[in-house]
């Protein structure tokens, strides 16, 4: 039964008024020295650990012991966790400000499952979906898909923003290894139009698809891109006998909860691909608009990387929380950003095949987690969700490890690599060296950050500069091998914690209305350049506006800037 998290008759109780949460005030306020906790307990590092399938993980360098952790479980306790969880895994309305449910969980359900919310299947229609991905994703793979002069299609640019744009472009990057296909994928996002126009410079527009994925089918940074493309398209198939019909219908494919509006754009109804309003774009990679993915490594590599996401849910619902990893990923990181004050966080993948996944986890967590009210809209009067960012960490050593190291700021780390790499017959000796090199820096790293060097003799004021403070907290993540299915498993690893810190926090992580303000006044700002009219807002913003109008009214015409295409 579908009911709404907030008011139904097993209201939630809030971990903020628990004797769990006081308990952890205090013990926040003890010093946690990493160097001494390891002294003291040789088994640490076996007892602070957790598994699930193709994910080791440990948690032994983070400011905890014995007593913290069973804080935190108790905390975890105190706030219905485990009913939180039930919730979002069977299709209860969590997210209460918009009232629907959020069950990209069902995205990755098998076949054979069942559920049902307000008389639907929910897991017919998620099939239904996906072998429509299949459908155009074979016949773009096979070369049956034919552009306006025949000609089979080289190359897909996915046009999208956000979710539509960093899941798939993260797992493609991700997955390069078991790219089975020619044919190249693309990624557009910026409403600017340079990195669509750099794009298209490459691309052959009789060999062209493009992928409009947008929820609302409305977003302008997504649609301004595509009429650029549409315009691209059409000049091209006048000057080669093409028709506006035909490029419309052999070189776009939609993606949307809006057929309606899929339509009146031109997209064919054979091209349209759905998905639902109780999938976040986020969250949506699982669904069609993983597209892409399904072109660029086919179809069964893909259902791969949702049987792996499908298998972190399953150890999400099911595994006790002292073994649980996203339980305590997630309550690790109320305790470093709630209670110790750590208000920055770092994810540091290395392994080159991940360069993209420290962005895709910066919206998944700031845009899920960014919240400063509980869902019964009272303020919060503690930290949440710290600031997130993230690179190659081999790159990252020789850009902001400096901070990190030697810097005043307390920040909490997630280490990423792979066990298993380079090890097919054809690898050559010296990447499988640079393997063991990689995983040899990943290590060295989270030691250091962890024990510093105050150990050595650095006392006199000349040696001050060399030395590291240590004690910044991190956790080590490591993958048995990366394949779709140990991806999958880490990406719902990710979103699972960001559902556990939702919950500790009483906070909404399927909303993002943050972002709604700024596309209204962006409306207001834009219709005063393209009509050059008087500005009234702020006076930087009316200075700003003065200076570009003036400048623009120099360079360049009006009909020139702002003509139709």
């Amino acid at each position: 039964m579908q009911t709404d998290m907030a008011q139904s008759t097993h209201p939630y109780r809030q971990a903020r008024a628990s004797a769990a949460w006081q308990t952890l005030q205090d013990l926040a306020k003890r010093p946690w020295p990493l160097e001494a906790l390891f002294a003291t307990d040789t088994m640490r590092a076996e007892r602070f650990c957790a598994k699930a399938p193709s994910l080791y993980m440990d948690y032994s360098k983070q400011c905890i012991n014995d007593e913290v952790l069973q804080a935190l479980l108790d905390l975890a306790d105190s706030c219905d966790l485990q009913a939180r969880i039930d919730a979002l895994l069977s299709g209860e309305k969590v997210n209460t400000s918009e009232q629907r449910p959020a069950l990209h969980t069902a995205l990755r359900l098998p076949k054979t499952a069942n559920l049902t919310i307000a008389d639907t299947d929910v897991v017919q229609d998620v099939q239904e979906s996906l072998a429509q991905v299949e459908h155009l994703a074979t016949r773009i793979r096979e070369g049956t898909w034919r552009g306006f002069s025949g000609k089979a299609i080289t190359d897909v640019v996915n046009i999208g923003v956000g979710g539509s744009d960093l899941g798939p472009l993260m797992v493609t990057s991700a997955l390069e290894d078991w790219a089975d296909t020619d044919i190249a994928v693309h990624f557009v996002s910026n409403m600017d139009g340079s990195q669509l126009d750099n794009v298209l410079k490459r691309l052959n527009p009789e060999t062209t698809v493009f992928i409009i994925s947008s929820k609302s089918f409305s977003t302008v940074d997504t649609l301004s891109n595509a009429q650029t493309a549409r315009t691209w398209l059409f000049a091209a198939a006048k000057t080669r006998l093409g028709s506006d019909d035909s490029v419309l219908r052999r070189h776009f494919i939609g993606i949307s909860t809006h057929a309606a509006r899929m339509s009146a754009w031109g997209i064919h109804p054979e091209n349209q691909l759905k998905f639902w309003e109780w999938v976040g774009g986020r969250f949506s990679l699982w669904s069609a608009i993983g597209l892409t993915v399904a072109i660029r490594i086919g179809m069964d590599n893909f259902r791969e990387l949702l049987a792996g996401a499908h298998s972190m849910d399953t150890h999400f619902a099911t595994t006790p929380f002292a073994n649980n990893l996203p339980v305590l990923l997630g309550l690790l990181a109320v305790w470093n950003s709630s209670f110790l004050d750590i208000h920055a966080h770092t994810v540091l993948p290395y392994d080159g095949r991940l360069h993209a996944l420290p962005s895709y986890l910066t919206q998944l967590e700031m845009e899920s987690n960014g919240k400063s009210v509980t869902h019964q809209g009272q303020t919060i009067d503690h930290n949440t969700c710290p600031i997130l960012w993230g690179e190659i960490g081999s790159n990252a050593q020789h850009a902001f490890y400096q901070l990190l190291h030697q810097g005043t700021q307390q920040v909490s780390c997630d280490f990423i690599a792979c066990v298993a790499h380079y090890c097919s017959t054809a690898a050559s000796r010296s990447l499988q060296q640079q393997h063991q090199l990689a995983l040899a820096n990943c290590l060295a790293q989270s030691r250091v950050l962890a024990f510093g060097n105050a150990s050595e003799d650095k006392d006199s004021d000349a040696d001050r500069h060399k030395h590291y403070r240590g004690n910044q907290p991190s956790t080590t993540l490591l993958l048995d091998a990366l394949t779709p299915y140990s991806l999958g498993a880490l990406i719902a690893l990710y979103e699972h914690k960001v559902y556990v810190m939702a919950s500790i926090w009483d906070v909404n992580p399927f909303d993002q209305w943050g972002v709604e303000m700024g596309k209204a006044v962006a409306t207001s700002v834009y219709g005063v350049l393209a009509e050059r009219a008087p500005a009234d807002f702020d006076a930087s913003t009316n200075a700003l506006l003065q200076h570009i109008q003036q400048y623009q009214a120099q360079t360049m015409p009006t009909a020139e800037r702002y003509s139709e295409e």
